[in-house]
């Protein structure tokens, strides 16, 4: 007998579930609503929503906007977005995460703190650990006018000032190993006369989920990551599922599943991103039942 199993830790972080709901109760009245940039790093609930009425927009269009009304995603914005939002009289749908929110406060304020009348040698670099063009990060650089220097891949901390007070924070969906490593290395090297202090500012509901998806990903013979290929927490996941289970596969739709892998498996595991909708993942188990037929396979939830 098969077993088929859904991840029941997978599935929309509570940002992503937050700016969902807020767009289909717009949506709901019948009334236009754009949204700038994708609402999710999902194709297919994108394209779920743009059915209901959701216009998807990048920033170009955006500024060419008026008295219409424009839902900001769970990622954030920086401040020139609200600012052109009050210009062209657009109404602003904020669903940014509110651990996002947090964040961009708290770089806000140490970028404020960090501009005195008189300029000291003392000014402190603002280090943000994040992937580089990301939606956050460009929302949370932009707290600092675009000062903050960002991190992307370990080897870059060498290009920091260590004669220079360091001010380290994370973008939240960031790996907390690559977090720690990062903070270990400027420990290491950071000047006596210099100050260093790092925030730990990675959402526990996205971190958590990596130890999780690695005794899923342990305990089945076959597994399928399903994400959108613009998922950075999805291409996270899934190396950590290939890590622990080199029989594993990352796919976005049933039209990337290879049944012949399937018939092979005693145990198969349908698991996904924060980005990743429930409905998707049952529609991939669904259409594996209906292929190795339903009485030989036990699906759990």
């Amino acid at each position: 007998m098969t077993k088929v199993e859904i991840d029941e830790g997978s599935g929309f972080c509570f940002g992503v579930v937050k700016a969902i709901k807020k767009a289909e109760e717009e949506l709901s009245n019948g009334r236009t609503l754009y949204c700038l940039g994708d609402i999710v790093h999902n194709g297919r609930e994108v394209e779920r929503l743009e059915t209901i009425g959701l216009v998807t927009i990048d920033h170009e269009e955006f500024k060419k906007l008026h008295d219409v009304k424009v839902l900001l995603r769970a990622h954030g914005e920086p401040p020139e977005t609200y600012e052109i939002a009050r210009k062209n009289n657009i109404e602003i749908i904020d669903a940014t995460c509110p651990v996002v929110l947090r964040l961009q406060k708290r770089i806000k304020q140490e970028s404020i703190e960090n501009k005195p009348e008189e300029k000291s040698t003392k000014e402190k670099q603002i280090v943000i650990y994040g992937k580089n063009g990301h939606a956050e990060v460009l929302g949370l650089v932009g707290q600092t006018t675009g000062e903050a220097i960002v991190i992307e891949h370990f080897e870059e901390a060498e290009k920091l000032d260590f004669s220079k007070d360091i001010r380290l924070y994370s973008q939240t969906t960031k790996s907390l190993d690559g977090f720690k490593r990062i903070v270990e290395y400027i420990e290491e090297h950071i000047s006596p006369e210099a100050t260093f202090e790092y925030y730990d500012t990675i959402c526990r509901q996205v971190a958590n989920r990596i130890p999780n998806i690695r005794n899923f990903a342990a305990s089945h013979d076959l597994i399928f990551l399903v994400s959108g290929k613009k998922s950075s927490n999805g291409k996270v996941l899934f190396n950590e599922c290939k890590n622990l289970n080199p029989n594993s596969y990352l796919i976005e739709s049933i039209k990337e599943i290879d049944l012949s892998l399937c018939k092979k498996a005693k145990s198969i595991g349908i698991c996904g991103a924060t980005s990743t909708p429930k409905w998707l993942m049952e529609e991939i188990y669904i259409y594996i039942k209906s292929q190795l037929q339903t009485k030989d396979i036990n699906v759990i939830y």
